[in-house]
Order: C-alpha cells, then sequence, then structure tokens
C-alpha cells in the first residue's frame, strides 16, 4: 500500500552555503509548483518580487504554484497549521513540503520533528536530508564549527556550491566521504539543480532506492577514507550470520544511550534470524525511523547484516563487539 503521506524534504547546510540561491531556483520550476516551503524568516528566502502573487497574514503564494511561510513557532505547529490551511481549501493544495532550516542550525532537532513527533508523523513522512556545501569556505568550516559537521553527516545528498570559485574540491571531498561516506556529492552551479536529484527520494521505486543503499553500504567500506585527523568518521560493521531481533534493539538502544549526540546517523540493513527479507534500519542520532522490511536483497548485496555508524569517538572494535553479540543463538547454543 502506498504512502500518503505528505513528504518533507529537509534543506540545510552552514551560512553562506547556497540554500538560499537554490532555493530561489527551484521555486520557478514547473516540478515544485505544488510544493510549499517553509524558512526561517520569509525575508531569508530572497525573493524577487515579481515572483509574489498574493500574500496573507502567515503564507505567500507565488506565480509559480509554490506557497512560503516562515517558521515563526515550532515546526509542529507550522506544519499543522498548513495542513489544516490545506484542508479547509485556504491555501492550494501542496502535495509537498521543503523546510529550510538556519546556517547555525542543529538539523538533528528538526529530524526528531519529522520522524518522531506523532501529530506530524500522521501526515508528513521525511523524504531526504540535502545539504549544502560551499566549496570555498566549507572545510573551514567543517573543521570549526560542529553545526556545519552534522549538517554534512545526516545528508543523504550532498549539494557542493560555488565550485566555479574553488573548481578543486578534491580535499573538501575527502573530508565529506569520511563524514558520510555514501551521500552522493553534486555540483550545483548558481542553484541550478535537477529537481529529481532531491525530491520524491523515498517515493522512487525499490530496486532505485536498494541500489542506493547497496552504494552507500559499499562506500563506507573503503578504509582510506577514515584516514583523517577528525575525530568524526564511519564505521563499517558487518555480521554474517543471523541475528536476534530483540538483542539487537538492545544493543542499539544501550548504544545511543551511551553515545548520544554523538552518534549521527545509523543506516544498514539487518539480517534478522527467522526472515528472508532484509530489514532497513536508519537513524539521526538518538531518532529513528520506523524499521522497513524490504521485498528483497539488493542485487549485488550478500544476504548478511551491514551497518554504518557515523559518530564521534566512536571505537571501531567496540562496535564490532557490540554487533557480534547481538547474534542469534544456534541450535546447539540453544541447547
Amino acid at each position: 500500500m502506498s504512502d500518503a503521506r505528505i513528504p518533507v524534504t529537509l534543506i540545510t547546510g552552514f551560512l553562506g552555503s547556497g540554500k538560499t540561491t537554490l532555493l530561489r531556483k527551484l521555486l520557478v520550476r514547473p516540478e515544485l509548483a505544488d510544493t510549499a516551503v517553509i524558512v526561517n524568516e520569509l525575508g531569508d528566502v530572497g525573493l524577487d518580487h515579481e515572483l509574489v502573487e498574493t500574500v496573507t497574514d502567515e503564507v505567500t503564494v507565488l506565480t509559480s504554484g509554490c506557497l512560503c511561510c516562515a517558521l515563526r513557532q515550532d515546526l509542529v505547529s507550522t506544519l499543522r497549521d498548513l495542513y489544516l490551511k490545506r484542508e479547509a481549501g485556504e491555501i492550494p493544495r501542496f502535495a509537498r513540503v521543503a523546510v529550510e532550516t538556519t546556517g547555525l542550525a542543529d538539523p538533528a532537532p528538526v529530524l526528531q520533528t519529522l520522524v518522531a513527533d506523532p501529530l506530524v508523523g500522521s501526515f508528513f513522512v521525511l523524504d531526504a536530508v540535502v545539504t549544502c556545501v560551499d566549496a570555498v569556505t566549507g572545510l573551514a568550516a567543517l573543521e570549526a564549527h560542529p553545526e556545519s559537521v552534522k549538517q554534512a553527516g545526516v545528508a543523504d545528498r550532498l549539494l557542493l556550491t560555488k565550485t566555479d570559485l574553488q573548481p578543486d574540491t578534491a580535499a573538501l571531498e575527502l573530508r565529506l566521504a569520511v563524514l558520510n561516506p555514501g551521500a552522493p556529492r553534486q555540483r550545483v552551479l548558481q542553484g541550478d539543480l535537477d529537481p529529481a536529484l532531491v525530491l520524491n527520494q523515498a517515493r522512487r521505486p525499490e530496486a532505485d532506492r536498494l541500489a542506493d543503499l547497496d552504494r552507500w553500504l559499499d562506500a563506507a567500506k573503503d578504509p582510506h577514507r577514515h584516514r583523517h585527523h577528525s575525530d568524526i568518521a564511519a564505521h563499517c560493521l558487518s555480521v554474517e550470520e543471523p541475528l536476534d531481533w530483540t538483542r539487537f534493539t538492545k544493543w542499539l538502544g544501550e548504544l545511543l544511550e551511551r553515545s548520544g549526540a554523538d552518534l549521527l546517523r545509523v543506516k544498514g540493513l539487518i539480517q534478522v534470524a527467522g526472515e528472508a527479507r532484509p530489514l532497513l534500519v536508519q537513524g539521526v542520532q538518538h531518532v529513528f525511523h520506523e524499521p522497513q522490511w524490504l521485498e528483497a536483497w539488493p542485487p549485488a548485496a550478500p544476504p548478511y547484516s551491514r551497518l554504518v555508524c557515523i559518530g564521534r569517538n566512536l571505537e571501531t572494535a567496540s562496535l564490532r563487539a557490540g554487533l557480534d553479540s547481538c547474534r542469534a543463538p544456534t541450535l546447539a547454543e540453544a541447547r
């Protein structure tokens, strides 16, 4: 059964990374004509005057058909109000939402709202996290500002902006590969981007999503990507034997409690004892999506558990030992 909830795309990135330029270009594309955009302050969008058609007390309707509103209270209230106005016919019926965070925002609380809040989760579903990274100042921001690190670490897609000013992005991309090895990196000039790369990601055919997941897990295996002085890195774990689900959830809960905000992201496929299908698990810090059963293992993926943990001061040996302890007992062990 298809998910009827409204998909939400989170657009984040450090100060000056190009979020406003990206939004301005996307809002005039016909693919976004039925999109509601939530920004921290309406003036931050820098909308050209000719784009504005009508303005209500809280919502701006653009000539393209898009809606814009300011995040004046909290995200739950804003999403609720938008949905109620949509259902009452007070604003056009939007089919998706894009949320732009401030450049200094930690994206984790926003993700927590989208994933864990029962009111929001009834009508909206997180589609993807898109992070803009400035090719000129991005490396310095990653070294100096923890918010920038978190924004990159939780991304589903990384957009490299201002590459016309700084074409050589090798050092920046190496740093991003350590932080988030599976997130595809896309160069974006002046905000020009195919909307299909950032919209409706969760509703693509399962085969496409499985291929992306397989690349994400494989990317984390490269040991050269972990050779960096930073205390934040990706750790790839695997167990060939089936896992006991009760043991796994207990271990994961203990890991979340112990690591807290230092655990930026977890993503992987789990082989649960007694099940032929893989189970997709993913979370950001202490907030986890509901586990999802997939129809089949990715074609190129071996049918055993693989998990990637991205975080600060995590010990690979300890993580591996913890996951190993989740193996389901064999018949001989059960006796």
